[in-house]
């Protein structure tokens, strides 16, 4: 039984039975049966592509509505990079951070804080004897479940860092217990601002044995459209970023990878291209290099179907906000060590796609059937058995889900032979 927790889901009542989303899926989770897409939730890594795609706006993403925020006594905004970029005209990211304030969070820890404190982690994980190259980063859920559900073999080369929402998240809670020795644990409410689902459903299910210290996860979106109701631009702000550069810079592709100051590094956004560099490395078909940076959104964060503004724009205006700001904030010092708590220990537990069973006779026997009903289909991957390709369909025949006989090709063709041999039938008995 499938226990995780997904934020992308589908609304039948908007769906039409097309197959754009099944044709998008990185991980073939969407089949079309009855006039109506199915998610399938041990394949959906939470991506969003069918949520870009949808052109009904069938599929949706769940996340917390921001006034949940106020059942907490302490509450505690945790604005990722991307949130900055959203905003038109923006040349000074403390008057978003005041604008959070002025909605009533009490206090604010940017996410590009725990980035840079990310970033001087890797650079010193990088120079550990002894680990699997290239390292991966664990930054992108959606790439550290496509990598353990897809690409297994791969598992061993992803970076076992805490993203920079956990670092921050974290680091906002110790300040706050700090500050106020009053407050319980429970008392403190840490709301992450999101630019995408795979966020939501990385909160919400842990990793691994860990829990996240995230307690609600909300969209840009919406906290963009409360935020211009009461940013004021003539009014000084009473906070200041504790990002530079580097925290700011992850929310574009490269940007992680910019600030390990590594010249042997590949940096890729984009579902089919991330996919295109993940088959490469397992095939051993890539350069050698230290580090590489996967981002599932195209162009990063900025990318995110959370967000509003469009991703070419926003990285723009990242790099005029970026202009006059300092590289690092946080700089750690030469010869420092990775804290504990900046690990996490073990990686989820998912069922890897290409196992068919969990016993390995009974996997070759059913690949083996696989096969030969796949030489059987047209080879044409039309779409329109409600399979993604006929390698899935025939995997979908073979496991029970789906008929042969649903194979519309095939069927009219069997219904042209019919029509063929019965009229010449016809017309034979005719001439005799």
């Amino acid at each position: 039984m499938n226990s995780y927790l997904h934020s992308v889901s589908l609304d039948a009542e908007k769906c039409t039975g097309c197959t754009t989303c099944m044709k998008h899926c990185p991980t073939e989770a969407i089949r079309v049966r009855g006039g109506c897409a199915e998610i399938d939730a041990a394949r959906c890594i939470d991506c969003g592509e069918c949520i870009r795609n949808c052109t009904n706006n069938a599929k949706k993403s769940s996340y917390d509505a921001l006034d949940k925020i106020h059942q907490f006594k302490y509450k505690i905004a945790l604005p990722a990079p991307t949130l900055f970029a959203q905003f038109d005209h923006l040349d000074d990211m403390d008057y978003v951070l005041q604008g959070l304030l002025d909605l009533g969070f009490d206090d604010v820890f940017e996410v590009a804080k725990g980035a840079e404190f990310v970033s001087a982690y890797t650079r010193i994980y990088l120079q550990t004897e002894g680990i699997k190259k290239p390292v991966i980063s664990t930054a992108c859920p959606v790439i550290t479940r496509l990598i353990v559900l897809r690409f297994p073999f791969l598992k061993d080369n992803l970076i076992p860092l805490l993203p920079p929402m956990e670092v921050a998240a974290t680091m906002a809670r110790e300040r706050a217990l700090f500050l106020h020795p009053e407050l319980k644990p429970e008392e403190i409410g840490v709301c992450f601002i999101s630019p995408c689902p795979a966020k939501v459903s990385y909160v919400r299910n842990g990793f691994g044995s860990y829990k996240s210290a995230v307690d609600l996860v909300v969209s840009v979106s919406e906290v963009y459209f409360q935020l211009i109701n009461v940013m004021k631009r003539e009014k000084t702000p009473t906070v200041s970023t504790q990002a530079g550069r580097i925290g700011l810079s992850w929310a574009m592709c490269g940007g992680e990878a910019s600030a390990l100051f590594n010249d042997k590094i590949i940096a890729a956004d984009g579902i089919e291209n991330v996919i295109s560099v993940l088959d490469q490395i397992e095939d051993g078909n890539i350069p050698a290099v230290d580090f590489v940076e996967l981002n599932a959104c195209p162009g990063g964060c900025v990318g995110g179907v959370l967000t509003i503004e469009n991703p070419f724009v926003a990285k723009n205006r990242l790099h005029t906000l970026r202009r006059y700001m300092p590289v690092s904030l946080n700089p750690v010092e030469e010869g420092s060590f990775i804290p504990g708590n900046a690990f996490f220990d073990e990686l989820p537990d998912y069922h890897p796609l290409n196992r068919l069973s969990d016993n390995i006779g009974e996997s070759m026997r059913l690949m083996a059937r696989i096969q030969a009903v796949r030489k059987e289909l047209p080879g044409i991957d039309c779409g329109s058995c409600g399979a993604p390709n006929c390698r899935a369909f025939a995997e979908d025949i073979v496991l029970g889900h789906a008929n042969q006989n649903e194979c519309i090709i095939a069927y009219k063709e069997m219904i042209q032979d019919y029509i063929r041999n019965y009229a010449g039938g016809e017309a034979k008995n005719e001439g005799q």
